[in-house]
């Protein structure tokens, strides 16, 4: 299933991923941020469980923010599992 979601407080402005039956991210892809770092992540996180990744990116601060990218897949992730 294809969700799109719209981070807050960081420079990404969306993220669009695809979660299989087995909850598992079996695409991701960011729209803004920082380039090498989203393509590092992007690569992480796919074919990963999604519970699992959620878990590892939850809280992550970037610079004097309280929330990072991977925190906003985290909680993107959360809601989408939450369905």
């Amino acid at each position: 299933m294809k969700v799109s979601f719209k981070p807050s407080g960081v420079c990404c402005r969306e993220i669009i991923f695809d979660i299989d039956q087995n909850n598992i991210v079996t695409s991701i892809d960011f729209i803004g941020g920082c380039p090498g770092n989203l393509l590092g992540l992007k690569n992480l996180v796919e074919g990963s469980p999604a519970a699992e990744v959620a878990d590892k990116l939850a809280g992550i601060p970037c610079g004097g923010k309280s929330t990072s990218c991977p925190d906003q897949l985290s909680k993107a992730l959360r809601a989408q599992l939450s369905k």
